[in-house]
């Protein structure tokens, strides 16, 4: 059994305020959740207005399939105009 890891920083472009940054990270979570099959979760930083931080797991049988859906969820988060990614830090257990 393979867990994979992956904690993603980022910035959110056109929040102004604590409801707009939760509008944006339920919208993007939820995408998420339902198109890669992964646990997802704002897991830091919330009290700031501009800057987030999300945790994701998903469970597999395979590494090379568990980094390849990491690729694709941080793919995915980049290609969404509303947050820019600062960092990421992947593990495999």
């Amino acid at each position: 059994m393979i867990t994979g890891i992956c904690i993603i920083k980022i910035r959110i472009f056109a929040s102004n305020s604590l409801k707009e940054k939760r509008q944006v990270i339920k919208s993007l979570t939820g995408r998420l959740k339902s198109r890669f099959n992964i646990s997802i979760a704002e897991v830091g930083l919330n009290d700031s207005w501009q800057i987030a931080e999300i945790g994701l797991s998903l469970v597999t049988n395979d590494s090379n399939h568990a980094r390849e859906v990491i690729s694709k969820v941080i793919n995915f988060i980049d290609g969404d105009s509303r947050v820019e990614i600062i960092e990421q830090n992947i593990e495999l257990l």
